[in-house]
């Protein structure tokens, strides 16, 4: 993926969630993201770093 602003339907896709949980990652500020104007954008890098800290927190290398 290479965008660097990522829909919410893009992200359960990349992360294998559903919308529920991709909203609750939003909402208890795990995960990053942006309105522009109606609409939710995550960028690619806060997924990531989301990703890296469970990896970190549940002690997978990373």
């Amino acid at each position: 993926m290479t965008d660097e602003l990522l829909t919410v339907p893009e992200v359960m896709a990349w992360l294998k969630v559903g919308r529920t949980t991709v909203y609750d990652l939003i909402r208890t500020h795990r995960l990053p993201s942006l309105r522009i104007g109606r609409s939710r954008r995550i960028p690619v890098e806060g997924i990531r770093a989301y990703l890296a800290s469970q990896l970190q927190h549940d002690g997978v290398a990373a």
